[in-house]
Formats: C-alpha cells, sequence, structure tokens
C-alpha cells in the first residue's frame, strides 16, 4: 500500500472527529482564540474566550476595548501583553479596513496585527473551509517522525505537505495530524508500543 494512503487511512481510524478543539461562534471568534492559542494549549484559550467574548464578541467591540481590561481577562494565555496589544490592534484593522468581517485571503489575514502564516491558514481552512496546510508544534513533529518531511522549519514542512496530499484533504489532514501529535504521538512520552505507524516512525524513542 502506498505510504500517503497507509497514513491517512490508519488516521481516519485512530482520530474519529478531526475537528478544532477551538470554540467559536463567528470567524472573528476564531481567529482571536487561535492568536490566544500561540504558546497555550486550546483548553485553556477556550476557558479564557468564554469571558473575552462575553464581554468583547465582535471585532467593532474589542477594537474600543480598554488595553488592561483584556489583559486582565487573556492573562491565564501567557504573552498577554503582547496578545492584547495585537487583539485590539487586529479588531481595529478589521473594523476600519475590511468593514468588520475577516477577510478571506491570506494575504490579507497576515497583514492583520499578530497573524502569522499558521494563524491566517488556521483560519482559511476551519472558519471559511478554504484548502489550507497549517503547520503547529504538532504536526510539525508528526511530519518529521513519520517521514512525510526532513523540512527543518515549518515552511517547509508546509510545502511537503501540501504536495504529497490532495489539496481536497488538506483541511482534513491538518486536523487528523494534528490531533494524533497532540494526543499519541506526543512531544514526551509518545504512545509508540502499540503504534500502528511503529515500522515507519523515524522517532528513536522506545518502540
Amino acid at each position: 500500500m502506498d505510504k500517503k494512503i497507509f497514513i491517512v487511512n490508519n488516521l481516519r481510524e485512530i482520530i474519529q472527529n478531526p475537528k478544532t478543539e477551538l470554540h467559536y461562534s463567528s470567524v472573528f471568534q476564531l481567529l482571536i482564540a487561535v492568536m490566544l492559542s500561540a504558546q497555550c494549549t486550546d483548553k485553556r484559550v477556550n476557558i479564557v474566550t468564554k469571558e473575552l467574548f462575553l464581554k468583547w464578541d465582535t471585532p467593532e467591540k474589542l477594537a474600543t476595548a480598554d488595553i488592561i481590561d483584556v489583559e486582565d481577562v487573556i492573562k491565564p494565555c501567557g504573552f498577554y501583553h503582547n496578545k492584547a496589544k495585537n487583539i485590539i490592534e487586529c479588531s481595529k484593522q478589521i473594523v476600519e479596513s475590511y468593514n468588520g468581517e475577516v477577510p478571506n485571503d491570506l494575504e490579507k489575514l497576515q497583514s492583520l496585527a499578530g497573524v502569522g502564516r499558521k494563524t491566517a491558514s488556521v483560519v482559511l481552512a476551519v472558519g471559511f473551509g478554504i484548502p489550507a496546510m497549517p503547520v503547529d508544534t504538532h504536526v510539525f513533529r508528526v511530519s518529521k517522525r513519520l517521514g512525510l518531511s526532513d523540512g527543518k522549519d515549518v515552511e517547509k514542512v508546509e510545502r511537503d505537505l501540501s504536495m504529497t496530499f490532495d489539496k481536497k484533504d488538506w483541511n482534513e489532514l491538518h486536523h487528523l495530524i494534528l490531533l494524533f501529535g497532540r494526543y499519541y504521538c506526543t512531544a514526551r512520552n509518545p504512545k509508540c508500543k502499540d503504534c500502528v505507524f511503529k515500522e515507519i516512525c523515524t522517532y528513536k524513542g522506545e518502540k
């Protein structure tokens, strides 16, 4: 069996519900949640955004929010000074440049304060259903271990994955690999013993 087919078929067996674990009710809220998720778990982000979106659930409201108030709410997510600054500035840009609507274009998304390629790609894939291949730490790690990429940076891994798999499968595959990395192929103490991929895995830990 072709290696990529083997990987996809088995990931689909292991991960039954491949979708984001972030909670949101609009594309804007998804964008803010993804921005907060940098160096923070989705579980903690969901706790924080529950309070954040009760107070400021639209770009118009966050654009005029007091930065100290925003910092107080998002502090548990870490790097809260910078994140609060970016969230407010990003909201202002969305209001002033895009009539309060999050743009569905990679370059326009990346022009927003605090929005890098990974965050923009997640918004495209999850928020708009546009094929994208966001590479976070989990996707990066698993892709290297399963021999899907030898890239030393996320850009190279993204290119390798995008070239290997059909565009129509990118969004699903992103979540399959991410969730496999989050719960099985973890950075520390991965569940290698009974892993279906252990024969093709390059990880040098105990198999």
